[in-house]
């Protein structure tokens, strides 16, 4: 059964006006259930991690100041968020989303989390919207079951998974793979294993081509045993902190074509949503909808 991680806290109240689509959090899962592509019984509520967890991806430094609310003005604005303690505990409670995951992955071949791909975070610092990078935390964790040998991180959010270039940059047994719009945020970009910027107004059939080309030589040389899938669908032409130019169906057939190829080569998978900041919150619904569909179709 495909298990989705979901918890009230994933929907933060943040001041009026604020950029950031945190209603995605409510409505995704009420569309899903709404359909029928999920049922209540998919979804399974994340706590707080132990903390150990945590630590094997982020400094004791900074996760120390980040609970304890103590971060600089400077570092704490470069989150993007008002800092409080129940953002910080959502944000613990994600990975936790994360965590679980692998180990529903493990055993299902799949496991999903309505929020997550907290990529921006460092180990030592957040940054847009980022404060602990759950996917890192996951690898990690797997790490330390010591349940994996090699990791493989697809990163096709339109921003360049920055946090998880930095934490994994000295990690052979985690291969950490970004496309992202070349002109994007963050405009410097850090060296993921494999990198490729995409140029503004890149289409469905470009991106798509490339996409088709890279994973499986991929696939072939990391011989991942797992792989973290960050979906973010802020590739979508519409989105307002994007720069490429691709479909509601053109970004289906790429997830469609991600979640194909591990189940297809018996790869467990692991997804969080990432970004999404289309300005009408219906396309952000339809397009992370479309990933958790996919997943019952092609898992089923």
């Amino acid at each position: 059964m495909l298990k989705i991680a979901y918890h009230p806290i994933y929907k933060h109240h943040l001041p009026d006006g604020h950029r950031f689509p945190m209603m995605k959090y409510d409505l995704l899962p009420q569309q899903l259930l709404h359909e029928g592509t999920c049922a209540a019984s998919n979804f399974f509520q994340p706590d707080f991690p132990d903390d150990s967890h945590i630590l094997e991806a982020h400094d004791a430094n900074y996760y120390h100041e980040l609970v304890n609310l103590e971060l600089t003005p400077s570092a704490a604005r470069k989150i993007g968020f008002p800092l409080s303690e129940e953002l910080v505990q959502r944000e613990r409670i994600i990975a936790d989303g994360t965590i679980k995951g692998c180990e529903f992955a493990l055993k299902n071949g799949i496991a999903m989390n309505i929020a997550g791909g907290t990529h921006h975070a460092y180990s030592n610092r957040g940054e847009a919207f980022c404060m602990l990078n759950d996917q890192a935390i996951g690898a990690r964790y797997l790490q330390g079951k010591e349940l994996i040998n090699n990791i493989l991180i697809v990163d096709l959010d339109v921003h360049q998974g920055n946090g998880t270039a930095e934490i994994f940059k000295t990690d052979r047994s985690v291969f950490t793979f970004s496309m992202h719009g070349k002109s994007n945020y963050p405009f410097k970009k850090e060296t993921s294993d494999l990198d490729i910027p995409l140029e503004k107004g890149t289409t469905d059939q470009e991106y798509l081509y490339i996409l088709k080309k890279t994973l499986p030589e991929l696939l072939e040389k990391v011989q991942p045993d797992f792989v973290f899938y960050l979906c973010g669908v802020d590739v979508l032409a519409s989105d307002k902190l994007g720069t490429l130019a691709m479909t509601l169906e053109g970004c289906r057939e790429r997830d469609r074509y991600v979640l194909q190829s591990c189940h297809d080569a018996k790869i467990p998978v692991q997804c969080s949503m990432g970004g999404g900041y289309s300005p009408d919150i219906k396309i952000i619904v339809e397009a992370h909808a479309n990933t958790f569909r996919l997943a019952q179709d092609i898992y089923a």
